[in-house]
Protein backbone atom coordinates (compact mmCIF):
# COMPACT_ATOMS: atom_id res chain seq x y z
CA UNK A 1 0.00 0.00 0.00
CA UNK A 2 1.33 3.49 -0.81
CA UNK A 3 2.69 5.54 2.06
CA UNK A 4 -0.15 7.97 2.70
CA UNK A 5 2.12 10.14 4.83
CA UNK A 6 4.53 10.80 1.99
CA UNK A 7 4.55 14.51 1.09
CA UNK A 8 5.16 13.53 -2.54
CA UNK A 9 1.95 11.51 -2.77
CA UNK A 10 -1.01 13.56 -1.52
CA UNK A 11 -3.75 11.10 -0.62
CA UNK A 12 -6.62 10.44 1.70
CA UNK A 13 -8.49 7.29 2.65
CA UNK A 14 -12.04 6.01 2.32
CA UNK A 15 -13.45 3.34 4.62
CA UNK A 16 -15.89 0.81 3.17
CA UNK A 17 -18.33 -0.78 5.62
CA UNK A 18 -21.03 -3.42 5.58
CA UNK A 19 -24.40 -2.61 7.13
CA UNK A 20 -25.60 -5.80 8.78
CA UNK A 21 -29.27 -6.75 8.63
CA UNK A 22 -29.62 -4.39 5.64
CA UNK A 23 -27.05 -6.20 3.44
CA UNK A 24 -25.60 -3.09 1.81
CA UNK A 25 -22.11 -1.68 1.36
CA UNK A 26 -21.60 1.85 2.67
CA UNK A 27 -18.80 4.36 2.12
CA UNK A 28 -18.68 8.06 2.85
CA UNK A 29 -15.93 10.67 2.62
CA UNK A 30 -15.18 14.36 2.55
CA UNK A 31 -13.34 15.04 -0.71
CA UNK A 32 -11.79 18.40 0.15
CA UNK A 33 -8.24 16.97 0.10
CA UNK A 34 -8.77 15.45 -3.33
CA UNK A 35 -10.27 18.69 -4.63
CA UNK A 36 -7.24 20.62 -3.38
CA UNK A 37 -4.98 18.34 -5.45
CA UNK A 38 -7.30 18.81 -8.44
CA UNK A 39 -7.10 22.60 -8.15
CA UNK A 40 -3.32 22.49 -7.71
CA UNK A 41 -3.22 20.47 -10.94
CA UNK A 42 -5.24 23.16 -12.72
CA UNK A 43 -2.98 25.88 -11.34
CA UNK A 44 0.27 24.09 -12.21
CA UNK A 45 -0.88 23.57 -15.79
CA UNK A 46 -2.59 26.98 -16.16
CA UNK A 47 -5.90 25.31 -16.94
CA UNK A 48 -9.28 27.00 -16.71
CA UNK A 49 -12.61 25.23 -16.28
CA UNK A 50 -15.93 27.09 -16.33
CA UNK A 51 -17.90 27.03 -13.08
CA UNK A 52 -20.68 24.68 -14.27
CA UNK A 53 -18.31 22.09 -15.73
CA UNK A 54 -16.07 22.38 -12.66
CA UNK A 55 -18.93 21.60 -10.27
CA UNK A 56 -20.16 18.67 -12.35
CA UNK A 57 -16.64 17.26 -12.59
CA UNK A 58 -16.10 17.48 -8.82
CA UNK A 59 -19.39 15.70 -8.12
CA UNK A 60 -18.50 13.02 -10.68
CA UNK A 61 -15.00 12.63 -9.25
CA UNK A 62 -16.49 11.93 -5.81
CA UNK A 63 -18.99 9.40 -7.18
CA UNK A 64 -16.30 7.71 -9.25
CA UNK A 65 -13.92 7.47 -6.28
CA UNK A 66 -16.65 5.87 -4.16
CA UNK A 67 -17.36 3.47 -7.00
CA UNK A 68 -13.66 2.55 -7.25
CA UNK A 69 -13.29 1.74 -3.55
CA UNK A 70 -16.34 -0.52 -3.88
CA UNK A 71 -14.71 -2.56 -6.66
CA UNK A 72 -12.05 -5.34 -6.58
CA UNK A 73 -8.44 -4.19 -6.35
CA UNK A 74 -7.38 -5.47 -9.77
CA UNK A 75 -9.29 -3.12 -12.08
CA UNK A 76 -8.54 -0.10 -14.22
CA UNK A 77 -11.74 1.87 -14.71
CA UNK A 78 -12.92 4.72 -16.88
CA UNK A 79 -16.19 6.64 -16.96
CA UNK A 80 -17.28 9.03 -19.68
CA UNK A 81 -20.47 10.92 -18.87
CA UNK A 82 -21.98 12.70 -21.85
CA UNK A 83 -24.39 15.53 -21.05
CA UNK A 84 -26.46 17.23 -23.72
CA UNK A 85 -27.50 20.14 -21.48
CA UNK A 86 -25.01 21.55 -20.71
CA UNK A 87 -23.19 20.09 -23.71
CA UNK A 88 -20.04 18.47 -22.31
CA UNK A 89 -18.23 15.22 -21.63
CA UNK A 90 -16.77 14.32 -18.27
CA UNK A 91 -13.95 11.77 -18.19
CA UNK A 92 -12.97 9.92 -15.01
CA UNK A 93 -10.17 7.37 -14.81
CA UNK A 94 -8.93 5.24 -11.93
CA UNK A 95 -6.85 2.29 -10.79
CA UNK A 96 -8.32 0.31 -7.90
CA UNK A 97 -4.92 -1.20 -7.04
CA UNK A 98 -3.07 2.10 -6.50
CA UNK A 99 -6.05 4.29 -5.59
CA UNK A 100 -5.21 6.77 -8.35
CA UNK A 101 -8.10 8.79 -9.79
CA UNK A 102 -8.17 11.57 -12.34
CA UNK A 103 -10.77 13.61 -14.20
CA UNK A 104 -11.25 16.08 -16.99
CA UNK A 105 -14.11 18.11 -18.49
CA UNK A 106 -14.45 18.46 -22.27
CA UNK A 107 -16.54 21.42 -23.39
CA UNK A 108 -15.37 21.69 -27.00
CA UNK A 109 -16.13 19.42 -29.96
CA UNK A 110 -18.79 17.52 -28.00
CA UNK A 111 -21.21 15.81 -30.34
CA UNK A 112 -24.90 16.64 -30.03
CA UNK A 113 -27.20 13.65 -29.58
CA UNK A 114 -30.76 12.82 -28.67
CA UNK A 115 -29.95 11.65 -25.13
CA UNK A 116 -27.33 11.64 -22.41
CA UNK A 117 -25.12 8.56 -22.31
CA UNK A 118 -23.00 7.03 -19.55
CA UNK A 119 -20.03 4.86 -20.60
CA UNK A 120 -17.85 2.62 -18.46
CA UNK A 121 -14.78 0.64 -19.47
CA UNK A 122 -13.20 -1.93 -17.16
CA UNK A 123 -9.84 -3.63 -17.74
CA UNK A 124 -8.68 -6.61 -15.67
CA UNK A 125 -5.20 -7.91 -16.42
CA UNK A 126 -5.04 -9.46 -19.87
CA UNK A 127 -8.80 -9.92 -20.19
CA UNK A 128 -10.70 -8.02 -22.92
CA UNK A 129 -11.99 -4.60 -21.94
CA UNK A 130 -15.61 -4.74 -20.80
CA UNK A 131 -17.76 -1.80 -21.93
CA UNK A 132 -21.13 -0.65 -20.65
CA UNK A 133 -23.32 1.99 -22.29
CA UNK A 134 -26.35 3.36 -20.44
CA UNK A 135 -28.62 6.30 -21.34
CA UNK A 136 -29.81 8.59 -18.55
CA UNK A 137 -31.90 11.70 -18.02
CA UNK A 138 -31.11 15.07 -16.49
CA UNK A 139 -27.88 16.82 -15.60
CA UNK A 140 -27.08 15.26 -12.22
CA UNK A 141 -23.93 13.07 -12.23
CA UNK A 142 -25.16 11.18 -9.16
CA UNK A 143 -28.41 10.26 -10.92
CA UNK A 144 -26.35 9.21 -13.95
CA UNK A 145 -24.24 6.90 -11.78
CA UNK A 146 -27.38 5.43 -10.21
CA UNK A 147 -28.83 4.74 -13.67
CA UNK A 148 -25.59 2.97 -14.59
CA UNK A 149 -25.78 0.76 -11.51
CA UNK A 150 -29.43 -0.07 -12.09
CA UNK A 151 -29.02 -1.06 -15.74
CA UNK A 152 -25.45 -2.31 -16.03
CA UNK A 153 -24.30 -3.50 -12.61
CA UNK A 154 -27.56 -5.42 -12.13
CA UNK A 155 -27.77 -4.15 -8.58
CA UNK A 156 -28.88 -0.75 -7.36
CA UNK A 157 -26.74 1.86 -5.67
CA UNK A 158 -27.61 5.25 -4.29
CA UNK A 159 -25.29 8.25 -4.19
CA UNK A 160 -25.76 11.10 -1.72
CA UNK A 161 -24.32 14.58 -1.35
CA UNK A 162 -24.33 15.33 2.38
CA UNK A 163 -22.74 18.76 2.06
CA UNK A 164 -20.65 20.69 -0.43
CA UNK A 165 -17.73 18.26 -0.40
CA UNK A 166 -19.03 15.14 1.42
CA UNK A 167 -20.52 12.26 -0.56
CA UNK A 168 -21.63 8.71 0.14
CA UNK A 169 -22.54 5.51 -1.68
CA UNK A 170 -24.88 2.78 -0.51
CA UNK A 171 -24.82 -0.26 -2.81
CA UNK A 172 -27.06 -3.29 -2.55
CA UNK A 173 -25.93 -6.86 -1.99
CA UNK A 174 -28.04 -10.04 -2.27
CA UNK A 175 -31.09 -10.08 0.02
CA UNK A 176 -30.78 -6.37 0.83
CA UNK A 177 -33.59 -4.55 2.62
CA UNK A 178 -35.30 -2.96 -0.38
CA UNK A 179 -37.77 -0.79 1.53
CA UNK A 180 -35.11 0.61 3.85
CA UNK A 181 -32.77 1.17 0.90
CA UNK A 182 -35.41 2.99 -1.14
CA UNK A 183 -36.35 5.35 1.70
CA UNK A 184 -32.82 6.29 2.81
CA UNK A 185 -32.24 10.01 3.30
CA UNK A 186 -29.22 12.22 3.87
CA UNK A 187 -30.27 12.57 7.53
CA UNK A 188 -30.32 8.79 7.86
CA UNK A 189 -26.74 8.57 6.59
CA UNK A 190 -25.50 11.16 9.07
CA UNK A 191 -26.45 8.84 11.97
CA UNK A 192 -26.08 5.49 10.21
CA UNK A 193 -23.27 4.27 12.45
CA UNK A 194 -25.51 4.92 15.47
CA UNK A 195 -28.82 3.56 14.20
CA UNK A 196 -27.42 0.52 12.35
CA UNK A 197 -24.83 -2.16 12.95
CA UNK A 198 -22.04 -1.02 10.64
CA UNK A 199 -18.92 -3.16 10.31
CA UNK A 200 -15.81 -1.59 8.68
CA UNK A 201 -14.40 -3.84 5.96
CA UNK A 202 -11.35 -2.10 4.53
CA UNK A 203 -9.63 1.25 4.12
CA UNK A 204 -8.33 2.34 0.74
CA UNK A 205 -6.10 5.17 -0.36
CA UNK A 206 -7.46 7.63 -2.93
CA UNK A 207 -5.19 10.13 -4.65
CA UNK A 208 -5.20 12.48 -7.62
CA UNK A 209 -2.75 10.91 -10.05
CA UNK A 210 -2.82 10.53 -13.81
CA UNK A 211 0.46 8.76 -14.51
CA UNK A 212 1.19 10.86 -17.60
CA UNK A 213 4.69 12.19 -18.25
CA UNK A 214 6.84 13.51 -21.09
CA UNK A 215 7.85 10.01 -22.20
CA UNK A 216 4.27 8.80 -22.55
CA UNK A 217 3.36 11.89 -24.54
CA UNK A 218 6.26 11.22 -26.93
CA UNK A 219 5.18 7.59 -27.26
CA UNK A 220 1.68 8.70 -28.23
CA UNK A 221 2.99 11.16 -30.84
CA UNK A 222 5.41 8.79 -32.59
CA UNK A 223 2.89 7.32 -35.08
CA UNK A 224 1.85 10.79 -36.27
CA UNK A 225 5.46 11.96 -36.32
CA UNK A 226 6.56 9.06 -38.52
CA UNK A 227 3.67 9.57 -40.90
CA UNK A 228 3.97 13.34 -41.27
CA UNK A 229 6.19 15.55 -39.05
CA UNK A 230 4.89 18.65 -40.80
CA UNK A 231 1.31 17.72 -40.02
CA UNK A 232 2.21 17.28 -36.36
CA UNK A 233 4.09 20.55 -35.98
CA UNK A 234 2.26 22.68 -38.59
CA UNK A 235 5.43 24.56 -39.43
CA UNK A 236 6.37 25.24 -35.80
CA UNK A 237 9.47 24.05 -33.95
CA UNK A 238 7.63 23.68 -30.65
CA UNK A 239 4.08 22.53 -29.88
CA UNK A 240 2.05 22.20 -26.69
CA UNK A 241 0.28 18.90 -26.13
CA UNK A 242 -2.41 18.18 -23.54
CA UNK A 243 -2.75 14.82 -21.82
CA UNK A 244 -6.10 13.35 -22.93
CA UNK A 245 -6.82 12.12 -19.39
CA UNK A 246 -6.01 15.10 -17.18
CA UNK A 247 -5.23 17.95 -19.67
CA UNK A 248 -1.72 18.45 -18.26
CA UNK A 249 0.41 20.50 -20.66
CA UNK A 250 3.63 19.24 -22.24
CA UNK A 251 5.91 21.08 -24.64
CA UNK A 252 7.36 19.00 -27.44
CA UNK A 253 9.98 20.12 -29.96
CA UNK A 254 11.03 18.64 -33.28
CA UNK A 255 14.42 17.94 -31.77
CA UNK A 256 12.83 15.94 -28.93
CA UNK A 257 10.77 13.87 -31.38
CA UNK A 258 13.77 13.18 -33.62
CA UNK A 259 15.90 12.07 -30.65
CA UNK A 260 13.14 9.86 -29.24
CA UNK A 261 12.39 8.25 -32.61
CA UNK A 262 16.08 7.59 -33.25
CA UNK A 263 16.36 5.97 -29.83
CA UNK A 264 13.50 3.62 -30.67
CA UNK A 265 15.11 2.67 -33.96
CA UNK A 266 18.40 1.85 -32.24
CA UNK A 267 16.61 -0.58 -29.93
CA UNK A 268 15.24 -2.61 -32.84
Amino acid sequence: MPDIDSPNEPAFTIVSSFVRERNVLFAMANFSDLYIDYYLHLKDNKLEVDARADDLLKISLAAFSLHCVSRPRNEVLAWTINFQDPLLNLFLGGDTETGAVVGRAFTENVKKAEENVFYQEVAKGNKPIHRSVVPFEGSDPLAAAEAFYERSEQRPARFFRLDLETFAIVSAHPDYDEEWFKNLTVDDLRVLTVTEEVKPLETRVVKWECGCDQLRILQALVPVWRQSPDELFLGEELIEVNCPRCAAKYRVSREMMEAYDQGLNKKK
